[in-house]
């Protein structure tokens, strides 16, 4: 899953990129508004997590005008604790959530696993399921069965991204727009490698492959 991080305070922001990478998201960095409203409405993120105290144009601003161009991607915004009036102006801005400073780094990323869930329509879930396999994202394993499969770090990211996607024909370019960041080169190849590798793992039906459309995961799994 690719995100957009907009936050000013740099060792914050180095902090949490780090974090984030290491729970098997990609990441795009911004620290002032004014290209924050350009590259959220024109880039393909799955989430953007924004902080409302941002140099160039402040950060209810940028959702106003996010919202306003009809951008639907997830926002999570960052506040100072107390702040209570900003949560409320960003939640009547468009916020899909919020989360005052400062904040353990495990409820971000529970907080950012439940909106992506939420988003996909997985709203009753607490864990993501589909095709019979659950995906333990603390882990970065699945289980089918009752059984764990391990991952390697590419092929969870690559799981994950399907199974929040069931049943949909997604391209190999869209796959790399949505899990590489905006400076990774995005190989192709690459990718067909990782999918092999899940097929072996999960067994061939679990992803088909449509020539010349892309993959479709979990159109024939039992």
């Amino acid at each position: 899953m690719r995100l957009l991080l907009v936050e000013d305070h740099v060792p914050l922001a180095d902090e949490l990129m780090a974090g984030l990478n290491r729970q098997g998201y990609a990441v795009d960095w911004l620290a002032d508004g004014r290209d924050a409203v350009y590259q959220g409405s024109s880039e393909p993120y799955d989430l953007i997590i924004l902080d409302l105290g941002l140099p160039g144009l402040p950060g209810l601003d940028v959702l106003a005008q996010w919202r306003a161009g009809g951008l639907a991607t997830p926002v999570l915004i960052l506040t100072a604790r107390g702040s209570w009036a900003e949560r409320i102006e960003g939640l009547k801005a468009g916020a899909d959530d919020y989360l005052s400073k400062p904040f353990h780094p495990e409820e971000l990323h529970l907080r950012i696993q439940a909106l992506l869930r939420r988003s996909h329509g997985q709203v009753n879930q607490p864990t993501l399921q589909s095709a019979g396999l659950h995906l333990d994202e603390g882990r970065q394993c699945v289980t089918r069965d009752g059984a764990d499969i391990q991952l390697t770090a590419a092929e969870f990211r690559l799981l994950r991204y399907f199974m929040l996607h069931p049943e949909q024909i997604l391209s190999k370019s869209h796959l790399a727009e949505h899990l590489y960041d905006g400076e990774t080169e995005r190989d192709s190849n690459v990718l067909e490698v990782h999918v092999n590798h899940l097929r072996r793992k999960l067994g061939r039906s679990v992803i088909e492959t449509r020539r010349g459309q892309g993959y479709l995961f979990g159109g024939q799994a039992q």
